[in-house]
């Protein structure tokens, strides 16, 4: 019994170890294959470079994105030759990606399997073509989006295309093919890039709801002030930067944001005037670019409100530094270090070409700062600019009425009256009304003067200023006629010489005058009476009646000609004109000579028609009567007509003659008959 149980305790003892034996290499065997697979997904693909969760494959010519580890975070995988097949539908399992670069690839379409953790994606410098709204729904996080360089149209944008992406900040769409800006925007948006489209029109509701818009980019469209809506901008409350460089715009647009407005870039457009008021309110703004426009000069107080602006950049403009921009010295000067200025360049007049503004320290002592009448200067530089166009031409005489004078006049709230003349240092004036429509001014002078400056204002029955009118007059003048005034207004009139220096700047209301040059006296015009009422609608009707009787003269003669027509239509119509057939053919023989062509009414053309064949032509025998009836029987006479080389259809020996009609061009030798009678 002691072997047996020996036996089985040795075979218990044996199957125990094989037990446990099995059991340590299956426990051995699930370790490695768990570590196996582990170490496998966090290998790095071996076409890329890996740092970390940074897994760099770009600029490596891969069709397709190769199997990437699940801590990637920010995949590079631009300048490859990637298409739409090429993305795997496992890539929208990888939940820690957060940046894709897939720009400058071959992608047709808008991906659709990119991973919904993504916040910022780069798809530019593909052939995407469409924008669909399933698309970007998958990726519900997305805070950044560039589509730069593709084929992307407004209407390949499909309607509410953003509405799933609520976080959406930045949105690139440059460079593509958009006719307008696309509906639908996030109001979350903050940066908006759409330069270098086909952008025409601006409608009123094209930026409605992007009330956190700061940066907007509309560079190189075919923007033109015409088709911006007037309160386009102003919804744009929060708007720090405006680019609207390389546009077909003659002025800023109207109603700019300003209350945060920083940057301001206009260059490159086809700019000619600034209006005063175009820049109210910008006290935030740093930068204005104003480079390659069209621009001769600035408007007094336009930079009133700019107390932050730091860089001042109008290289390429045609600059006229005279007195005009005197303002925009002094405004240069008192800002010092804290303004940057590039490009203000002096164009005009020939004496300061070439030169900056800020050195012609000589030339704008000349210019005497201008008072303006019922305005003060809120900025310390100065009154204010009437004109901002380019400057009138040297020594030209002109007239120029400006809302805003630029020419000193007395105060009307000070407490003295002007008289029909005025006396100077150096200019006695004196004024008479000479009607109720016409002042007559004559002056004399100390020293002759190149100039004078006559300037003319109507006194209303407010406090308020009106228009002035004013114009250069010659030197060698000593009196001036002024019409076309209003009966019984007021008038204050005033003249200041003019020194050769002011000649030569050729400005009117950009020069100053000092209060001593200046003279002035008041004069009144008379009211209308019934006579000169009655003499002025004579002279009215006078200048009139040239144009009257020019008028009736071609009239008359129309009508003549009409009815001329007429008679002579009817005449040749009832046969009481002569035509070619109240002739008799004896007495045309005689005069002319006999064609067949001209007779039938035929025009002889001979290097379109020629003859082969023998033909025949029929003309009446009598000419018609005046004034008599057609008869019912007519007689015509046919003629044989023979080709060129004188065969016909006959041929006899028969001579027949008829000296009362004549031959038919010598073809009588042959013995054809040249005359036929046929009665009908």
């Amino acid at each position: 019994m002691a072997p047996v149980r020996v036996l089985r305790l040795r075979a218990r003892v044996f199957l125990l170890f094989l037990w446990l034996t099995l059991h340590a290499g299956m426990f051995q065997f699930t370790a490695a294959t768990i570590q196996g697979y582990i170490g496998d997904r966090d290998i790095c693909p071996s076409v890329c470079r890996c740092d970390e969760d940074f897994i760099y494959c770009n600029d490596r010519g891969l069709n397709s994105i190769p199997s990437l580890p699940p801590s990637a975070s920010v995949l590079y995988l631009q300048n490859n030759h990637i298409n739409n097949p090429g993305l795997p539908t496992s890539l929208e399992h990888h939940l820690a990606v957060r940046v894709v670069y897939l720009y400058d690839n071959e992608l047709d379409d808008f991906p659709m399997h990119l991973p919904p953790s993504v916040r910022e994606l780069h798809l530019q410098d593909n052939n995407i073509r469409t924008i669909p709204r399933s698309a970007l729904a998958r990726m519900p996080l997305l805070e950044k989006l560039h589509l730069d360089d593709n084929s992307i149209s407004t209407v390949s944008i499909e309607d509410q295309a953003f509405a799933d992406n609520p976080r959406l900040r930045l949105l690139f769409l440059s460079r593509n093919h958009l006719s307008s800006i696309p509906s639908g925007l996030p109001a979350s948006l903050e940066e908006l890039r759409l330069d270098d489209n086909r952008i025409s029109t601006i409608p009123t509701h094209a930026f409605r709801g992007l009330t956190s818009l700061r940066c907007l980019v509309l560079d190189g469209n075919l923007l033109a002030n015409q088709r911006i809506a007037d309160d386009t901008f102003s919804r744009l409350s929060n708007l720090t930067e405006l680019s609207l460089v390389r546009n077909s715009l003659q002025t800023p647009p109207v109603n700019l944001p300003s209350a945060h407005l920083q940057r301001l870039s206009l260059q490159d457009n086809a700019l000619t005037h600034m209006p005063r008021g175009s820049l109210d309110g910008m006290r935030r703004l740093q930068r204005l670019d104003l480079s390659g426009n069209n621009l001769t000069t600035l408007p007094r107080g336009l930079f009133k409100d700019l107390e932050s602006l730091g860089q001042l950049l109008v290289r390429g403009n045609p600059w006229h530094c005279g007195c005009n921009l005197r303002w925009l010295y002094d405004w240069l000067h008192a800002r010092g270090n804290s303004i940057t200025v590039r490009g203000l360049i002096c164009h005009g007049p020939d004496r300061v070409r070439d030169m900056a503004l800020t050195d012609l320290s000589s030339e704008m002592e000349e210019c005497e700062v201008v008072r303006t009448a019922g305005t003060r200067d809120r900025t310390g530089a100065g009154g204010v600019d009437s004109s901002t166009t380019h400057t009138p031409p040297q020594g030209s005489l002109f007239t120029l009425r400006s809302k805003r004078p630029g020419l000193g006049l007395p105060d009307s709230g000070l407490d003295y009256t002007l008289s029909s003349s005025g006396v100077g240092k150096s200019l006695a004036l004196n004024v008479k009304a000479l009607s109720h429509n016409s002042v007559r001014v004559t002056w004399s002078v100390a020293q002759p003067s190149s100039s004078f400056r006559l300037s003319w204002l109507r006194l209303g029955t407010g406090s308020a200023m009106g228009s002035i009118t004013e114009t250069l007059v010659r030197g060698d003048r000593r009196e001036y006629l002024l019409t076309s005034l209003q009966p019984g207004s007021s008038y204050i009139i005033c003249m200041v010489p003019l020194p050769a220096s002011s000649e030569n700047r050729g400005t009117i209301s950009g020069d100053a005058d000092s209060d001593e040059a200046l003279v002035c006296a008041k004069a009144e015009t008379s009211d209308v009476s019934p006579v000169e009422e009655e003499d002025n609608e004579g002279s009215q009707q006078i200048p009139m009646l040239p144009l009257a009787a020019i008028i009736g003269g071609a009239t008359a003669i129309v009508s003549l000609a009409l009815i001329f027509g007429i008679f002579c239509w009817y005449g040749h119509r009832t046969g009481h004109l002569c035509s070619r057939d109240h002739y008799t053919r004896s007495n045309s023989r005689k005069s002319k000579a006999y064609d067949d062509y001209i007779e039938s009414g035929t025009k002889k053309d001979n290097t379109i028609l020629e003859i082969r064949g023998t033909g025949f032509q029929m003309t009446p025998m009598a000419a018609c009567q005046p004034i008599q009836p057609k008869p019912l029987r007519e007689d015509y006479i046919i003629h044989t007509i023979f080709p060129s080389n004188g065969t016909g259809l006959y041929k006899g020996t028969n001579h027949v003659s008829n000296a009362g009609h004549g031959t038919n061009r010598g073809y009588r030798e042959g013995g054809i008959p040249d005359i036929d009678y046929c009665y009908t």
